[in-house]
């Protein structure tokens, strides 16, 4: 409410705002029906995406077809909307297994979201080094914290990697510990995880974070928010490390969401109202509309079953 509150202010004190509504409204009129065609196009391949990393990590538990990881991943969405960072996600996606790989899937879903995040921190990072003057001459974090700010993450991000790399140790040390017979079993295929598919799910990965900076460029050229493509890259990229390490629920964090991305894209634009737009659009687009597809598709699987009782 606060943060939605701020947004509404921040909007209300715009210069310029109704010349900022009418380019706005005149924005889906010739190319810009084109733009957000793409967009949403963009949406499908960047899910499509994951469902190709999801059906190689799972692949040596069971191989299950591509169009069946792509209703497990928009079956995810739909769950993960309402649960903090996203947790659901995998409650969605094992629906699609059978009954005696479920938990285990679960191990091998977190580790496909490690590869995202693993990307996510990296990029942030850079961003973070990159917009540094900026950021400091706006007065956002300045001195100490700035630089404090850096180096976590830069930890952050070699700790993950090593991790992310060496998986067969976490699952070594889990072998170690008192009483972990009793549920190594459902980390063990981890193990399976070589090199070779750790930088094909880590290269998906950095595709995928591609796509959302496009969305993300197309839809503020569209809203008519005036940024160099480097400047909203790298904003971007801040943007989302700033959300990944903040605990959120999808459908609440929309403020959240908004907040951040008017302070980072503020560093370069002052249309506020395109920008909080521009954000919202994406938002319903990126996890709205595949969510309502999940949701759709796990209502199939409950008609199906009850059919099969009956």
């Amino acid at each position: 409410m606060y943060l939605s509150l701020s947004i509404y202010r921040q909007i209300d004190r715009q210069p310029d705002l109704d010349h900022s509504w009418l380019l706005i409204k005149n924005s889906f009129l010739g190319t810009g029906a084109i733009s957000l065609t793409v967009i949403i196009i963009l949406m499908m391949g960047n899910w499509g995406i994951e469902a190709l990393k999801w059906k190689w990590a799972i692949e040596k538990i069971q191989p299950i077809s591509y169009l069946k990881s792509l209703k497990a991943i928009f079956s995810g969405v739909s769950f993960s909307v309402t649960t903090p960072n996203r947790v659901g996600e995998y409650l969605g996606r094992v629906l699609y297994m059978k009954e005696g790989n479920r938990l285990k899937a679960v191990s091998l879903t977190i580790v496909c979201s490690i590869s995202q995040l693993l990307v996510t921190l990296w990029m942030g990072l850079m961003a973070l080094i990159i917009l540094k003057p900026r950021i400091e001459s706006s007065q956002m974090i300045t001195g100490f914290w700035l630089e404090l700010l850096i180096s976590g993450v830069a930890i952050a991000c070699m700790i993950l990697t090593l991790f992310y790399f060496r998986l067969s140790w976490m699952v070594r040390w889990i072998d170690r510990l008192p009483g972990s017979y009793r549920f190594s079993w459902l980390i063990n295929a981890i193990e399976d995880f070589n090199a070779t598919l750790l930088f094909k799910l880590l290269s998906l990965s950095i595709i995928r974070f591609g796509i959302f900076c496009m969305q993300y460029y197309l839809m503020f050229r569209l809203f008519g928010v005036e940024v160099m493509w480097w400047q909203g890259f790298w904003a971007i990229s801040l943007s989302f490390l700033i959300l990944a390490v903040i605990p959120s629920i999808a459908l609440a964090d929309l403020g959240l969401r908004g907040e951040v991305t008017i302070k980072l894209f503020g560093l370069f634009s002052s249309n506020v109202l395109a920008i909080t737009i521009s954000t919202a659009a994406i938002w319903f687009i990126n996890l709205v509309i595949p969510a309502i597809i999940g949701s759709l598709l796990i209502l199939s699987i409950k008609i199906f079953a009850n059919r099969n009782e009956v």
